[in-house]
């Protein structure tokens, strides 16, 4: 399905051109008027884009997912996402722990600098 049988629903398909006109269409429009070129070149690669993402929402199934079918199995992944949402809780508290040993090392170093100006200021 192309993207302008998308764009016209009802209507049958405008005939493929070749991949010269496109490209000859944004090059005029950009000499005629950059807006014009920009406009093209959006339709043009829109149409390219538009057609990724369906294929895209294709291949990806829907998520989460309500029910496999299968107990067991949804049991298993319940217990895998609740241990994985526990180590992530884990490493979160051990990257604020981190944050604030390297706050108070910034502190200690700067008041060390800060010392060793006022010692040098003095002397």
């Amino acid at each position: 399905m192309s993207f302008c049988s998308l764009a016209r629903p009802g209507f049958p398909p405008l005939p493929a051109l070749p991949p010269v006109f496109p490209v000859a269409a944004v090059v005029l429009g950009f000499i005629a008027w950059w807006p014009i070129g920009l406009a093209l070149l959006l339709l043009w690669k829109g149409a390219a884009f538009y057609g990724w993402q369906a294929a895209r929402r294709e291949r990806i199934p829907a998520w989460p997912r309500r029910s496999s079918g299968n107990t067991a199995f949804d049991e298993h992944r319940a217990e895998v996402l609740r241990r994985l949402e526990e180590e992530r809780r884990a490493l979160d508290a051990q990257q604020q722990e981190f944050a604030g040993f390297m706050e108070q090392l910034k502190r200690a170093r700067d008041r060390e600098e800060f010392d060793r100006f006022m010692a040098g200021r003095r002397g």
